[in-house]
């Protein structure tokens, strides 16, 4: 993920969007791409409703662009809002008001750190009862000089909760069912009035598990990549490829043993 910041919310899987109908039975129309996507990144296509169309899930390009951006290029640089001052940036504070969107998927990747290791585990988080969440997200709408209009979305992150605080300093505000149609309204009302909603998940409802840095790649793709791995502790054992007498005295006799991992070497 060298291109793009991994602070949260970084990477997200959408593999259920030809089922959103059945699921939320209200969404009347999807355009969005219906192809499952297990690795979706900065700059690609996210689903969105957009409180313009709140019963249609579309396409939006995954990174905002102002209206007044002269192009696309600081859409890489705005893939999230932070909750703490969404409603104080200049970019952030009209949409905010006027132009909420939900960014829908099935879960999102965010790398823990292990202070024993050199290598981060991706760890891929879902709600327990296994449906799509709903991030709060803002949208924009951008044209280029021949009149081609290009909508973008950031998500909005917040402070983590009991869960996601083992993982990273951040996660993405989750919006509960029942808030959607107040985030979706489609007449604007005061930033401030929204900041209310933008609060850490309840973290009993949530679980996370250890996946392939495969994941890593932007271009890997496929179910395996939220498949759980075993992630070994770091423990100590004797070395018993170099003979005791060749370590010398004060030599410690004991390695390391590194995070298990079902493509080994393709990132040590």
């Amino acid at each position: 993920m060298s291109r793009y910041n991994r602070g949260m919310c970084g990477r997200m899987v959408l593999f259920r969007i030809g089922r959103f109908t059945d699921l939320f039975p209200w969404i009347k129309e999807i355009s969005a791409c219906t192809d499952a996507r297990y690795n979706v990144a900065p700059t690609q296509n996210v689903a969105a409703m957009m409180n313009d169309r709140p019963h249609a899930v579309h396409d939006v390009r995954w990174g905002l662009v102002p209206h007044w951006a002269k192009d696309v290029s600081i859409g890489s640089k705005m893939i999230n809002a932070r909750a703490e001052t969404v409603n104080q940036k200049s970019a952030f504070k009209t949409p905010l008001s006027k132009q909420r969107c939900l960014v829908l998927a099935d879960g999102f990747y965010e790398w823990h750190t292990d202070p024993h290791e050199k290598l981060k585990t991706p760890m891929y988080v879902t709600l327990k009862n296994q449906k799509p969440m709903a991030m709060a997200g803002l949208w924009e709408r951008w044209r280029s000089h021949d009149g081609v209009e290009l909508r973008t979305c950031a998500v909005i992150t917040t402070s983590p909760n009991d869960l996601m605080a083992t993982i990273h300093n951040r996660m993405p505000v989750i919006v509960s069912e029942p808030d959607w149609d107040r985030w979706l309204d489609p007449q604007p009302g005061p930033a401030d009035s929204f900041m209310d909603l933008l609060t850490p998940y309840e973290s009993s409802l949530m679980q996370a598990h250890p996946v392939s840095r495969a994941v890593n790649t932007v271009s890997s793709q496929g179910p395996d990549l939220i498949r759980q791995v075993q992630v070994t502790p770091r423990v100590e054992q004797t070395s018993a490829s170099q003979p005791a007498a060749s370590r010398g005295p004060g030599k410690s006799t004991r390695r390391a043993t590194r995070l298990h991992d079902p493509s080994p070497g393709l990132f040590d």
